[in-house]
């Protein structure tokens, strides 16, 4: 039987997982559509701006895919802050314009959200029922995203993620690029999270779109780190003989509040017997395969 499923944003870190993950799959009745802006490719050759609701409508009905899957934002989140109506625009009225369309020809929608809707002044990691606080553009208007969705659509999954990395610009190759220029490079170590390969989060993904278990759902890779943690595991892995000098929020400002506490629990994805990787073994991975 053939699956359609429909992937915006499929030129990011999570859309080009995605396509590697569920063309792995041995079920291979999966045709994947991959849309995003620019110019056409081979690969992703449906140029959609999500959110011209006409275009997606358009674009939906006609391809009738099965699943709808939206890796499409706006994650530069310190420009989200200059750039507050094009971020909601995109992180907000696009995922709405997916809902409603999706509604239309009673489609499943997959909808990517952040650890960015907390407001990181939590202890303990964040569960799905935890009370939402963002305090930046980008979260505020990613939490708008998540509302619209839940709003106008009801076979829909909702999965928060953190601290991605994937094929493309990462914080893995920042790190990598800046080793490769200086005996010491200075790095954030008062805000904590989960490392999350883009690989286990697309494998999340595609395990949760084959069961009914609509809902919202945390994905990141297990266990807990800093950004200083994270690049000397990177530098380990690597080889990479380079000074990691641990540095405060404060010593490194930015426009937008990051989380200082982004830690989130998978409390869900665990019920249904879903259990994703540690994330250095995540990292490991990834290294391997880079």
């Amino acid at each position: 039987m053939d699956r359609r499923i429909l992937i915006t944003g499929a030129n990011g870190q999570l859309g080009r997982a995605l396509n590697q993950i569920l063309m792995e799959r041995k079920d291979s009745g999966i045709t994947i559509i991959n849309t995003d802006m620019g110019e056409p490719t081979a690969y992703c050759p449906i140029i959609l701006d999500i959110t011209n609701a006409v275009a997606v409508m358009n674009l939906v009905q006609d391809l009738n895919p099965e699943i709808i899957i939206n890796c499409a934002a706006h994650t530069a989140v310190d420009l989200c802050e200059s750039d507050k109506e094009r971020a909601y625009q995109i992180n907000a009225i696009g995922p709405k314009n997916l809902a409603i369309a999706a509604t239309a020809v009673d489609t499943k929608l997959v909808q990517v959200s952040t650890d960015y809707v907390f407001d990181g002044e939590s202890e303990i990691p964040y569960t799905e029922e935890d009370a939402t606080n963002p305090q930046s553009v980008y979260g505020s208007t990613k939490l708008a995203g998540e509302e619209f969705v839940t709003s106008n659509c009801e076979k829909y999954y909702i999965i928060r993620t953190a601290w991605l990395y994937g094929e493309g610009r990462n914080f893995i190759k920042t790190m990598l690029g800046l080793a490769d220029k200086n005996p010491e490079v200075r790095v954030v170590s008062d805000q904590y999270g989960s490392p999350t390969s883009a690989l286990e989060l697309a494998r999340a993904i595609a395990f949760m779109i084959d069961t009914d278990n609509y809902g919202i759902y945390h994905g990141t890779c297990e266990g807990v780190a800093t950004w200083h943690e994270f690049a000397e595991e990177i530098f380990h892995l690597a080889g990479k003989e380079v000074i990691v000098k641990p540095i405060t929020t404060d010593e490194y400002p930015t426009p937008a509040a990051r989380p200082k506490f982004s830690v989130l629990e998978n409390k869900k994805l665990k019920e249904l017997g879903y259990y994703m990787k540690p994330w250095k073994e995540a990292l490991q991975e990834y290294m391997n395969r880079s």
